[in-house]
């Protein structure tokens, strides 16, 4: 018998508890009807003078005693053996496996294998692996490393999947109310292009512009908690700066906009732009499935709150010429050329 059973009367306590840290350490024999049960399990208890405790299904089976089909006492070694097998399989792999992957893992159905997981954990797989990554990106940040490469060493396939599971940021109602209850970091710094504002909610960038400060922030974001600087934020700055500094960077800054569903599926497709490369505001409608829809393009196009990040820089007239840009013709310029180097 485990150790953590001491006496007939600490597994008789154990038993009345349904206490399920015991299953596995002995099993409940109940005499009267021929069965044996797990501690925990949830059939009427029987009187205590027709139970014998035995530390081993096999014992208790020797004595003449069969597993009860409700809690199926037999199945605990198998059980701890799958969560343990799924919790392996969950910390070696690079992307969160699938419920599914793991029940063929283990035998389980997905059903199944979600309920034992969770009785022995107090989380489903899922929740255990968000929790597991999460930790994984804090210790990476401690350790120096920059938000994009703690998000991909801790396992996630993109930051905006990360910030995602996190839960953090504006949701569509904060940006329709201003950013109310919403805390935007933001700072100025001056860069090649001239001064630029960077200001992050912890989801992400929600605005990059050049030449505005407080008041134009404050004018977009009215009913946010504003915050210069920060810690955390200061290394998201300077992964923006260094990628508006030296274009064609791999990067995954994680953005945290929202607009309408034309205005969204317009800056999805501004970003698909190659750096280097332009698009014309009719290319743009046409690959989002309104040809017609070029004036509305470029209204999107003057929507966006991120510079440089959703690259609205890119689109240009039909006739090759620069059109407008919110932050000056000049700027614009300057971006397209720095990345045609």
């Amino acid at each position: 018998m485990n150790q953590k059973i001491v006496d007939d009367g600490q597994a008789w306590a154990a038993m009345q508890a349904r206490d399920r840290s015991f299953d596995g350490s002995f099993v409940t024999g109940v005499l009267s009807t021929g069965i044996y049960c797990r501690p925990s399990c949830a059939a009427r208890h029987p009187k205590r003078e027709n139970v014998r405790f035995f530390a081993q299904a096999e014992q208790a089976e020797a004595a003449g005693l069969r597993a009860c089909l409700r809690c199926r006492p037999n199945d605990v070694a198998r059980d701890e053996a799958a969560v343990k097998a799924v919790i392996d399989a969950i910390r070696m792999a690079e992307t969160a496996p699938r419920l599914d992957a793991l029940a063929n893992l283990t035998g389980y159905s997905p059903t199944h294998l979600q309920r034992i997981f969770k009785r022995e954990t107090g989380l489903s797989p899922a929740a255990y692996g968000r929790a597991l990554r999460t930790e994984r990106v804090k210790d990476a940040l401690a350790d120096g490393a920059t938000v994009t490469e703690a998000i991909y060493d801790a396992g996630y396939g993109s930051a905006s999947r990360f910030y995602e599971e996190q839960k953090m940021g504006m949701k569509p109602a904060a940006w329709k109310n201003g950013g109310a209850g919403v805390a935007v970091h933001w700072a100025n710094v001056e860069t090649s292009l001239g001064d630029m504002m960077v200001a992050a909610t912890d989801k992400g960038v929600c605005c990059l512009s050049f030449n505005e400060g407080e008041d134009e922030l404050r004018a977009r974001f009215p009913n946010a908690d504003l915050k210069q600087g920060g810690e955390a934020f200061a290394s998201l700055l300077a992964e923006v700066v260094a990628q508006v500094e030296t274009p064609g960077r791999p990067h995954n800054i994680p953005l945290d906009v929202q607009g309408t569903a034309f205005q969204e599926s317009v800056w999805q497709e501004l970003r698909k732009i190659p750096e280097g490369e332009t698009r014309s505001y009719a290319d743009i409608a046409a690959a989002i499935g309104k040809p017609k829809a070029v004036r509305a393009v470029g209204s999107a196009n003057g929507a966006n709150h991120v510079a440089v990040l959703i690259p609205c820089h890119r689109v240009v007239r039909s006739d090759g010429t620069m059109g407008g840009y919110a932050y000056g013709t000049e700027i614009k310029e300057r971006l397209l050329e720095k990345e045609a180097k």
